[in-house]
C-alpha cells in the first residue's frame, strides 16, 4: 500500500479528469500521515481524501515539491 495524490480541475463535478499525480516516496509517508493525524496506512479514510489548503501547504514541504494550487487534491491509499 502507498498514499497517492490525485488532483482534479476545480468545478469539476463530473471528477474524471485527472490533471495531476504523485506517489508519495515511502521515506515521506509518515511525515505527509502526520498532516491527517493517522499512524498508519490502515488508518486512512476509505476512498480519497480532499486536501485543504493547510494540508496541502504541509505536504509540499514534507515533498519538497511544489503541488498545484489550481487544482483540488486528494490523498489515498493505493495498493
Amino acid at each position: 500500500m502507498f498514499l497517492w495524490i490525485s488532483g482534479f480541475l476545480k468545478g469539476d463535478e463530473a471528477g474524471d479528469f485527472l490533471k495531476f499525480e504523485h506517489t508519495v516516496r515511502p521515506e515521506n509517508e509518515s511525515a505527509v500521515m502526520d498532516a491527517f493525524g493517522w499512524k498508519s496506512l490502515d488508518e486512512a479514510a476509505d476512498g480519497e481524501t480532499h486536501l485543504t489548503d493547510e494540508q496541502t501547504r504541509k505536504i509540499a514541504a514534507v515533498l519538497n515539491q511544489q503541488l498545484p494550487t489550481e487544482l483540488e487534491l486528494f490523498i489515498g491509499v493505493r495498493e
